[in-house]
């Protein structure tokens, strides 16, 4: 049996990973659930997994764990120290889906002792790519993709020389607003953001699709799991979300990974590697779809993707910036304090304060310089909302 831990047990791509296991019992042993308020859900799925541990995020949440696990013999834990000591348990594979740069440190934890890690949480690679990937050579673990659009590269990889690639392109659905006159963009409510036309997602996640901000992490991550140039990568907008990206070869083919918009096919493929195996997911009918659409990605409505191709010039440590920036204004986007086209407004602003600091973004990459950034960039992104409001 092969032993599992999943981070971000509770959230839609936990849930759907939790689905497969509990499929196929026989072939995994599930040793630490993390999640973050919902008690309910994680001490439930602990409890008919038979996890050997589960931790909320949340340290005023802990006796409600322990309360919801009681008599079950599953220990309870809370913090984000006690993620990370989650994480570091012996584990074959662990599923990194923590929401943010909270996911940074237990999957490095989890590569550390040599677990292959399903990355789901692009803000790792974004914040602190060369870290990760560093980490993973040095302990003899492995990375391997979650997100559809990487994972879909990675699958169009196989067999194939790195020295025959000439482009990679990731497709984005266009999120929510994608037909909306550009006008209309400012009065966006967080109800109407939360909504996606094609998948079913978080609400973060889903924001962050209809201002395109995570096409641009998933740029940069691209850059940094598949050592790109950033010349090499390209955005289309793909409204059926069926082609999750393409690859480019020198011969001029393109080879396309084609699939429905289900996260447990990239899941499925992270699980079972390097073996395919049946998954639950549906299978398409080409002729009743009949068409599939693209088109280049507006510049003027998304100013995130040109950010992202600035973070990538810079290097460094300019993605934890951009990271924290984009977090941090997505809060106060939730919260009602600025309006949706502001986000890339502040976002912008906290990169050209902190990238003009002298030696800030070009310091050595390491848990505690991201940290940090990290830390700046959010107070930064909460002095830059204050300075709009006056």
């Amino acid at each position: 049996m092969r032993r599992i831990t999943i981070l971000g047990a509770t959230g839609s791509i936990g849930q759907s990973t939790l689905d497969l296991i509990a499929r196929e019992p026989d072939l995994f042993e599930v040793v630490a659930l993390t999640g973050g308020r919902n008690i309910e859900r994680l001490a439930s799925d602990a409890r008919v997994c038979g996890a050997q541990i589960a931790v909320t995020a949340h340290d005023d949440l802990l006796d409600d764990l322990r309360a919801a696990l009681a008599g079950s013999g599953i220990e309870a834990a809370a913090g984000a120290e006690a993620i990370s000591e989650a994480a570091a348990r012996p584990a074959d594979w662990v599923m990194s889906a923590i929401v943010g740069a909270a996911g940074l440190p237990p999957g490095l934890k989890a590569l550390e002792q040599g677990a292959t890690l399903a990355l789901a949480n692009k803000e790792s690679l974004v914040a602190a790519g060369p870290l990760l990937m560093e980490t993973a050579a040095r302990h003899d673990a492995r990375i391997l993709p979650v997100d559809s659009e990487h994972s879909a590269v990675f699958q169009a990889l196989t067999g194939e020389s790195m020295d025959a690639v000439r482009r990679v392109i990731i497709t984005a659905s266009g999120g929510a607003f994608r037909d909306w006159p550009r006008e209309r963009l400012a009065n966006v409510t967080v109800e109407q953001a939360s909504t996606h036309p094609n998948w079913a997602m978080g609400q973060r996640i889903t924001i962050d699709s209809a201002s395109m901000f995570n096409k641009a992490l998933e740029m940069i991550e691209a850059r940094e799991f598949f050592d790109l140039d950033p010349e090499q990568i390209e955005v289309l907008v793909h409204p059926e979300s069926l082609v999750h990206a393409l690859v480019g070869f020198c011969d001029g083919a393109l080879m396309a990974h084609v699939g429905p918009p289900d996260m447990r096919h990239a899941i499925g493929y992270a699980l079972n590697w390097p073996e395919r195996r049946p998954l639950p997911v549906a299978a398409l009918d080409l002729a009743a779809i009949g068409t599939l659409s693209f088109s280049a990605p507006d510049a003027g409505r998304y100013p995130a993707l040109r950010l992202a191709r600035e973070v990538m010039a810079k290097r460094g440590l300019a993605g934890a910036v951009f990271n924290a920036a984009k977090e941090r204004a997505l809060d106060h986007f939730i919260a009602g304090r600025i309006g949706f086209l502001a986000m890339s407004d502040v976002v912008e602003e906290v990169l050209t304060r902190l990238c003009a600091e002298k030696g800030l973004v070009d310091a050595a990459i390491s848990l505690d310089s991201v940290t940090h950034l990290d830390h700046l960039s959010r107070r930064c992104a909460d002095r830059v909302v204050k300075e709009q409001d006056r």
